[in-house]
This record gives structure tokens, sequence and C-alpha cells, in this order.
């Protein structure tokens, strides 16, 4: 009885989400991750579905702070003004860098932000994933890219990677990146 309660109380946020029955996919992440290398901004290309996210001209910044912390800085234009979120990286485990926590706020813990593949310097794939008592996950999945718009084959070869670990894309769709002001 209480599984169909959590259902219930959860139901508002799965209409914005993208969910599947079962637990979260374990992608390989980069080996090697270099996080000074990652770190600046990256716009956002391509994602799914999430209720924290709307608008166009969606960026990221990423810097390390003096505590060691990593400032992530989320940007996007919505009706008519910038909206702006600050949040905090932290990477648990120094033998998996590629795999951080990443949190906008006090009272919630890290979700994931795996860093699927990057080249830093043009493409970076990141998954995360929130499993609910491993019966449903909700999954999240971004395509960034150091420029605004990427090449159709970058795009199609991120897809790609993603589908191979088992992550569904069938609701993944474009971000707006036209008629932007560089901040």
């Amino acid at each position: 009885m209480s599984a169909i309660y959590l259902l219930l109380l959860l139901a508002p946020l799965v209409s914005a989400q993208t969910y599947h029955w079962g637990p979260c996919p374990n992608p390989k992440v980069q080996p090697n991750f270099k996080l000074q290398q990652y770190l600046g901004k990256w716009y956002e290309i391509e994602r799914l579905p999430a209720s924290f996210e709307r608008g166009k001209c969606i960026e990221a910044n990423y810097a390390v702070r003096k505590d060691s912390t990593i400032q992530v800085l989320n940007s996007g234009f919505y009706k008519g003004k910038v909206e702006a979120t600050e949040g905090t990286a932290v990477i648990p485990d120094p033998r998996e860098p590629a795999k951080l926590g990443v949190g906008f706020s006090y009272f919630a813990p890290y979700g994931t932000y795996w860093v699927v593949t990057t080249d830093y310097t043009s493409l970076t794939v990141v998954y995360s994933c929130t499993d609910i008592l491993r019966l449903f996950h909700f999954d999240y999945a971004w395509i960034l890219g150091r420029s605004r718009f990427l090449p159709a084959e970058t795009v199609r070869y991120a897809k790609e990677l993603l589908i191979k670990e088992g992550v569904d894309l069938s609701k993944m769709t474009a971000t707006d990146q036209t008629g932007c002001k560089d901040n």
C-alpha cells in the first residue's frame, strides 16, 4: 500500500520527466576524467525533459571554489528574462572522478551527474538517474557543446552512445539556442 502512496505523491513530477520501470542503467563513464579541462562554459544542445529546466539559450558554467567544491551556474532565457540557478558539485569518489554528485538545495541529497564522454573542447554527454526503490527511475541526459550549435553527426554520435548504454532517448529534444546573447 505504501508504494501506491509513493507513486501518487510522485505523479505530478512524472509528467515532466522521463521515467521507466526498473532500476537505473549503469553507463560507462569517461575514463581518466580531467576536471580542470572540463571546467568553464557548456551550452545545452539536447536534453531529456526535466521539470527543473525550461526556456531557451540554456548554458552551464563550472568553476572550482576555494573549498574545492564545484560551482554549477545554470542559466537560460525564459518568459523574457534570464533565469539562473546556482548549485554545487562534488566528486564523491576520487577513483571515479567522472561520477559527480550535483545539488541545488541544502535540503536534498546530491543527484548523479555522470560524464559519459567528453573531448573537453567541443562535446560532452552527461547522464543522471534517480532510482525509486528499484521499481522505477527518472532519466536525465544532456548533450552539451562548447558552442551553441554542434554538427549533426556529432549529435548523432552522442545519441548513439547513450542508446548503446541503455538510455531511452525517445523523448529527447533540441534546446533552442537561436537569438541568444552571450553573458
